[in-house]
């Protein structure tokens, strides 16, 4: 069952759902409006052939980290990946679920916030790492504080925990 405004406030004033920092005018109808963090990841330059694989360590050498400041924005130059993080930490109770989802006025231009990994488990508490994507002929300019995507919650069928490597992630 996906939460309403009302369960949704409900969770947030009894605690058991954290979103911080919460602007609470950023819950909707039956999702909360996320805002694009400082720090992001992009791939080092040239036609390199990545072996894909598990190891996580070995995927991120392959990036470059670069932190904003508020008043900086980063380009995103047509058909290319970045990866992103959202401002707000969440903490998920064990008996919800998150999905996040895009935002119909940044489809509407091409701009895609996740790729496949829109799932955000129960028990865990973090930043939500966003695979942003230009599917259009533009160069996009993203800045920090922008409400880039929303979240959806989830009651679970029965409590359940996520002990992932990214359960605790703070940097994309």
């Amino acid at each position: 069952m996906i939460l309403a405004k009302k369960e949704i406030l409900s969770e947030l004033e009894k605690g058991s759902l954290k979103i911080t920092p919460l602007n609470k005018s950023n819950v909707g109808a039956c999702s909360v409006d996320l805002t694009l963090g400082k720090s992001f990841r992009v791939l080092k330059g040239g036609k390199r052939v990545l072996v894909v694989s598990e190891n996580v360590n070995e995927l991120m050498k392959e990036t470059e980290l670069i932190e904003l400041n508020e008043d900086e924005s980063i380009k995103l130059k047509p058909n290319k990946l970045i990866l992103g993080i959202t401002e707000e930490t969440i903490k998920m109770p064990n008996y919800l679920c998150g999905l996040i989802e895009g935002r119909s006025r940044f489809a509407r231009i091409g701009l895609m916030v996740h790729i496949s990994s829109s799932l955000i488990q129960p028990g865990v508490e973090n930043k939500q790492v966003l695979e942003i994507v230009n599917l259009s002929k533009n160069t996009l300019i993203l800045r920090p504080g922008l409400k880039i995507c929303q979240v959806v919650f989830e009651r679970l069928s029965s409590p359940a925990l996520h002990h992932g490597v990214f359960a605790k992630q703070k940097k994309p």
